[in-house]
């Protein structure tokens, strides 16, 4: 495998609820990890990582993982043309690590909001008010983190949904501290339109931009946030039109924009593509897919979710996914892989390392 980075990072989620088995050694700070067995993915207390749908933000030193809290009894919305299975919305958890191998639980980012659950009805905890975005019957899904330089406040965006997908809404949560908690404000249809698997990302001149599946997932849209990351402005985009994709990551590299998406096949696991920009609101055109080896058509069983950028190397990045278990979310995992751009186009490696 050839690799910008000395040390292999590659990490297979099969296991118990919430358990990632990784490929481990010591390492310096921004080094990736490997080792020659796997272990189990537990926080610096022991106990298993449970961020889905997650993204991290590097600031000061230090790397932060936000990820969805899942938990509890999975259950499928009935009357739905697709395998609707939820579990109670467990709001977002923050973990903190300097090295990406020692992760600390920092607690509860974003709360969700509950209320005692009807005597055999584990669908439908929440607040007392079903139309709360927090509450635990609602979703709540891919949290990122940002940070404004100058507010000198930490933004974060997600997926906030009815059970059913109806909603399709961006929320927005603010702190004063990267790990929270975090103020939850309110939620908006940015421009009016639907808002479903979203990621953020912030450029070098301090802009920043929403990326979501739109046009009931028939579109990705890219929107210009306002100089606070707190509200979408007029200023969007319309991506890849008519080609039903989700699971958004974006990345920057050597003055072009990178975006990594599935295709629309509910729960199940599908072949990733990528598109390339000159700009974050485009125009995009869309290539073909960057994994490479066994498991490939299926992006080894995962579901894209954020690219993360190594501080202080060079095309050095790490491709994070979610591998699903749909009929019982909570034990759902994940997959990290290297990711290099090589003769102009990403390559996802190291899969074959994970007894995939």
């Amino acid at each position: 495998m050839k690799c910008a980075i000395p040390i292999i990072f590659c990490i297979l989620l099969i296991g118990p609820a919430c358990t990632l088995h990784a490929q481990r050694s010591a390492a310096r700070p921004g080094d990736v990890p490997s080792a020659p067995h796997p272990k189990n993915w537990k926080d610096t207390d022991g106990r298993f990582i449970n961020a889905h749908g997650a993204g991290i933000l590097y600031h000061e030193g230090v790397y932060y993982l936000f990820g969805e809290i899942k938990k509890g009894i999975t259950w499928q919305v009935p009357g739905q043309s697709w395998e609707d299975y939820r579990v109670p919305a467990g709001g977002v958890s923050c973990y903190s690590s300097r090295d990406l191998q020692q992760w600390k639980y920092e607690g509860v980012a974003l709360s969700s909001i509950t209320r005692p659950s009807p005597e055999g009805s584990p669908a439908s905890p929440g607040t007392g008010d079903a139309s709360h975005d927090l509450d635990t019957g609602r979703v709540i899904e891919r949290p990122k983190v940002i940070y404004n330089d100058k507010t000198g406040k930490f933004i974060m965006w997600m997926h906030v949904d009815a059970k059913d997908y109806s909603y399709s809404q961006s929320g927005v949560a603010v702190s004063d501290r990267p790990e929270g908690p975090y103020k939850y404000l309110h939620s908006v249809k940015p421009n009016g339109n639907m808002s479903r698997d979203m990621t953020l990302f912030r450029d070098e001149d301090n802009k920043a931009y929403l990326i979501y599946s739109s046009e009931n997932n028939n579109t990705m849209q890219v929107c210009l946030l306002s100089d606070d990351y707190l509200s979408p402005t007029t200023t969007y985009s319309r991506i890849l039109v008519n080609r039903r994709r989700e699971g958004p990551a974006i990345f920057k590299f050597e003055g072009k924009y990178w975006l990594i998406s599935s295709d629309c096949t509910g729960w199940s696991p599908n072949a990733a593509t990528y598109a390339v920009a000159d700009h974050p609101l485009g125009p995009w055109k869309e290539y073909g897919n960057p994994c490479t080896g066994p498991g490939a058509d299926t992006t080894y069983g995962a579901q894209s979710t954020f690219v993360l950028p190594l501080a202080g190397k060079k095309n050095s990045f790490i491709f994070m996914a979610d591998r699903w278990n749909k009929l019982d979310l909570e034990r759902s995992t994940y997959l990290w892989l290297p990711l290099t751009i090589e003769d102009g186009k990403p390559r996802i490696t190291g899969a074959e390392r994970t007894n995939f």
